[in-house]
């Protein structure tokens, strides 16, 4: 029988040499990144901490509602994340935007969990929150790298966009290229994680389960499901937000916003 190895707490913070390794490269090339790096040590240990006591009260309590309220902050955590790293403040996007990560997210959990793994209940925590938050990590990454690109893009090709306004060109025409573009931008990642897995590298939860003792066959099909779910829920995301976003952009006589 499989036995899992446990990491006690001297060879979890042995684990903070890597920390240290980043941290002098920083220092010696001048990068900046050393507060950025001290900030996400911090928060990755004191998040996974937190989680982890959160799921082992969620697994022993089974509570619908308590899953649903967990998910919930899991999504408006990530909106924040977004906001962060999308710093506009002329175009309001973060109530389309949270709205439309809320229900995709949601959707596709509950397809994952409930129809193609076929957990009863649905919201069986052990495999709908690990389910919701892989897609909302990645998800995640993808919307912010996708507003960024449309934002910019639309703000340093104002002028060529207005002059495809004045030629009588409605505001989708105008900015199809901007919008095609930053959707590729956000999708890129996901769609390269599909061609390197198995190949390139071992995904997270494929090893994780590995570790744990599940046949390799069993962890293959959950991470292929994985791999899958990520970039559907990505594209869905992406083009849901930015055809609202972009909408955003323009005010009613179709005239440019951003400035």
């Amino acid at each position: 029988m499989n036995r899992i190895i446990d990491i006690s707490l001297a060879q979890l913070f042995l684990a903070l040499l890597f920390i240290l390794i980043a941290q002098i490269s920083s220092f010696i090339y001048h990068l900046g990144l050393n507060r950025d790096i001290t900030i996400g040590t911090i928060r990755t240990f004191a998040q996974l901490f937190l989680m982890g006591y959160v799921l082992t009260f969620i697994l022993k309590s089974s509570n619908l509602w308590l899953v649903l309220l967990v998910f919930f902050v899991m999504v408006l955590s990530a909106m924040f994340i977004v906001k962060g790293r999308v710093r506009e403040k002329q175009i309001p996007y973060f109530i389309p935007t949270f709205l439309t990560m809320l229900i995709s997210y949601f959707a596709t959990a509950l397809f994952v969990s409930g129809v193609i793994v076929g957990t009863a209940p649905w919201w069986d925590p052990r495999y709908f929150l690990p389910a919701g938050g892989m897609v909302i990590g990645n998800s995640m990454s993808a919307l912010a790298i996708a507003l960024e690109r449309l934002f910019r893009d639309l703000r340093e090709q104002r002028e060529l966009v207005e002059m495809k306004l004045a030629l009588g060109a409605n505001y989708r025409e105008a900015s199809d290229e901007l919008f095609r573009k930053a959707v590729s931008a956000g999708m890129i990642p996901s769609i390269n994680a599909m061609m390197g897995v198995g190949l390139v590298f071992i995904p997270g939860m494929m090893s994780g389960q590995i570790l744990a003792g599940t046949d390799p066959l069993i962890a293959i099909r959950y991470q292929i499901v994985v791999m899958l779910m990520l970039v559907g829920s990505t594209a869905v995301t992406s083009v849901v937000v930015m055809l609202i976003v972009r909408r955003r952009c323009f005010g009613s006589g179709e005239e440019v916003l951003l400035r």
